[in-house]
C-alpha cells in the first residue's frame, strides 16, 4: 500500500490526537460575572418626610461591596410619620402607594429577591410608630430586613459615605473601564441644616481612641468616620441669634437695621420668636424686650458688616467651637478638604460662582431683592438667609479649614438620579457586604500561546486535507484522460 493512501487515515488519527490534546491541555476556570439588574430599597422616614428609594446595582461587587449605578424615589404624601402618633395604623398605611409604586419599577421576579430596608432618626422612637410600619412593610412583596434607629452620628457617616462615593473618592474606572483604587483621598462633608451644622471627616485610625466614630468597612478597607455636632449653627438658630443681638444694638431705634438682608426687605417680628430655648441663653444683663414686643427689622445689604458681625457673633458662643485646633479636640482628622453640603452654598455657587470665597459672599450679600428672586424659585423669606449662612461657612474658612467652593457636594446626587439621595445611599453601600451575590458561570481558557500552536496545528491539518483531496482529483481526472485516449487510439 502506498503512502498516498495511507494519509487519509494517518489524518484522521492526528485530529483525534489533536482533539485528545485539547482536553488534556492546562485550562482555567474564567469568570464571567452576571450582568442581571438587582435592587435594594431603603426608607427614609424623617421627622419632617419620608422617601423611598430604590436603588440598582449589578450583581458584581468591588472588593466585597456593591457598586450602586441608579436611583428612583418616591415621596410619601403627607407629613412624616412621626406626625401619626396618635393613629399609628395610618402611618402604615401612607406608606401604600409608594409601595405599589417600586412593584412596578422591580420586575415581578425579583420583589421577593429584593431586600427593603426601613431607616428613622433618633426623633422617632415611638414603639408602636415602628410596629404599624413593620407590620405593612412585611406584607409587601419583597424581602423586608427590619427597622433601624440611626443616630445623629449616623446619619452624617452614611451621608459622608454617600458623598464620597459619587465623587469616586473610593475607587474609579480607568480607560478600559475596569474599577481601581481612586487614591484621591476621602473629602470631609460640613452639612449646613436647620437647627444645626456638622462636620464629617474620617479620623487617623491607629491614634484615635476605639469608641471613637463610626466604623466602617467599604471596598476592602476600613474607615473611621467622626461628626462634630453644632446644635445652634443651623440657618434658623443663625438667623433667631443673629436678629436678637440686632434687637438688643438697636433696640432703642423705630426699626432694626440688618446688614445681612437686602435693600427694601423687612419682616415684623416678635422678641419670643428669636430669643427662645437653649441657642439663645445669653449672659447679657441689658433691659430684655418683653415677650410680645415686636420690632420691625430692615434689610440694609451690608455685606461687610454682615460678615464682621457673623464672625463677632461665632467668636462669642460657647456653645460649640469651630476651631480647627481647637485644644478641647482631642480629634485628629486626617488632612481634607471639606465640601459644604447647604442650599445656600448651591445658590452662590450657581449665581456668582467665583475662585475667591470671600468675594463670592460679598457679591450674594450685596444681591438685590429682584436678583435673588430671578435667579430662585425658592421662598424669599429663605432666600434672604443665605447672606448669613454664606458667612458663617466663610468664617470657617478663616478658622483653618479648606472649604472646597468649586466641586458640588449635594448636587453630585444627580449622577445616581436623585438630589435628595442622601445619607441612604451610603446606607444601603455599607449593607451591600451583606447582600448574597450570584453566582457568576464559568468559562473554560486556556494560555494564549498553547491557543496559537493550536491554531496553527489546525491550519495544517486543513491544508494537508484538502491538498490531499485536490491530489486524489487530478490524479482522478489524469487516467480518466488516459483511458479515453486508449479508447480513440483502438
Amino acid at each position: 500500500m502506498s503512502w498516498r493512501e495511507l494519509l487519509p487515515p494517518w489524518l484522521v488519527i492526528v485530529a483525534g490526537l489533536t482533539g485528545i490534546l485539547l482536553l488534556c491541555v492546562s485550562t482555567k476556570d474564567v469568570p464571567v460575572a452576571p450582568l442581571r439588574t438587582k435592587y435594594g430599597i431603603v426608607l427614609d422616614a424623617g421627622p419632617s418626610r419620608t422617601i423611598l428609594f430604590i436603588y440598582q446595582w449589578t450583581t458584581s461587587k468591588a472588593n466585597k461591596t456593591g457598586v450602586i449605578r441608579g436611583c428612583s424615589s418616591c415621596p410619601v404624601q403627607g407629613p412624616g410619620v412621626s406626625s401619626y402618633s396618635d393613629s399609628p395604623q395610618k402611618a402604615g398605611k401612607s406608606l401604600e402607594p409608594c409601595l405599589n409604586w417600586a412593584q412596578n419599577e422591580i420586575p415581578a421576579e425579583q420583589h421577593s429577591q429584593t431586600p427593603l430596608y426601613l431607616g428613622a432618626t433618633t426623633s422617632m422612637r415611638q414603639l408602636n410608630l415602628l410596629a404599624a410600619l413593620t407590620g405593612t412593610l412585611k406584607s409587601s412583596p419583597f424581602s423586608f430586613q427590619g427597622a433601624q434607629i440611626l443616630s445623629s452620628p449616623e446619619e452624617e457617616a452614611f451621608n459622608w459615605v454617600a458623598v464620597n462615593y459619587v465623587l469616586e473618592n473610593f475607587f474609579k474606572y480607568d480607560w478600559r473601564g475596569q474599577l481601581v483604587p481612586s487614591r484621591k483621598g476621602m473629602a470631609g462633608v460640613l452639612s449646613v441644616g436647620g437647627t444645626s451644622a456638622q462636620l464629617t471627616s474620617e479620623l487617623e485610625e491607629e491614634k484615635q481612641a476605639p469608641e471613637e466614630g463610626v466604623r466602617l468597612q467599604l471596598y476592602g478597607q476600613t474607615h473611621r468616620v467622626h461628626t462634630r455636632q453644632c446644635p445652634c449653627h443651623g440657618t434658623e438658630q443663625l438667623r433667631h441669634r443673629l436678629l436678637s443681638v440686632l434687637i438688643q444694638d438697636q433696640r432703642s431705634a423705630k426699626t432694626v437695621s440688618n446688614p445681612c438682608w437686602p435693600l427694601t426687605y423687612s419682616q415684623e417680628v416678635q422678641w419670643q420668636s428669636v430669643h427662645a430655648g437653649p441657642c439663645a441663653a445669653s449672659d447679657d444683663t441689658r433691659d430684655i424686650p418683653g415677650p410680645k414686643e415686636v420690632f420691625n427689622i430692615t434689610g440694609s445689604s451690608n455685606p461687610t458688616a454682615c460678615i464682621s458681625l457673623v464672625q463677632s457673633l461665632l467668636n462669642s458662643s460657647s456653645s460649640c467651637s469651630f476651631s480647627k485646633h481647637s485644644p478641647s479636640s482631642g480629634l485628629k482628622p486626617l488632612q481634607t478638604r471639606f465640601l459644604v453640603v447647604s442650599e445656600a452654598m448651591d445658590f452662590m455657587r450657581g449665581t456668582v460662582p467665583s475662585p475667591d470665597l470671600g468675594q463670592a459672599v460679598k457679591r450674594l450679600c450685596g444681591m438685590s431683592i429682584k436678583e435673588l428672586i430671578r435667579e430662585s424659585q425658592a421662598s424669599l423669606d429663605i432666600l434672604v438667609d443665605y447672606c448669613t449662612v454664606s458667612a458663617f461657612i466663610f468664617h470657617l474658612s478663616t478658622t483653618g479649614y479648606t472649604l472646597d467652593f468649586d466641586r458640588p457636594a449635594w448636587t453630585a446626587f444627580q449622577k445616581m438620579g436623585d438630589r435628595s439621595s442622601g445619607w441612604t445611599l451610603g446606607y444601603l453601600l455599607s449593607l451591600t457586604s451583606s447582600i448574597p451575590q450570584d453566582s457568576p458561570s464559568f468559562l473554560k481558557g486556556i494560555e494564549p500561546g498553547v491557543w496559537s500552536l493550536l491554531l496553527i496545528l489546525f491550519v495544517v491539518l486543513l491544508m494537508g486535507s484538502f491538498m490531499r483531496i485536490s491530489y486524489r482529483v487530478m490524479v482522478k481526472d489524469s487516467s480518466s484522460s488516459h483511458r479515453n485516449s486508449r479508447v480513440f487510439d483502438d
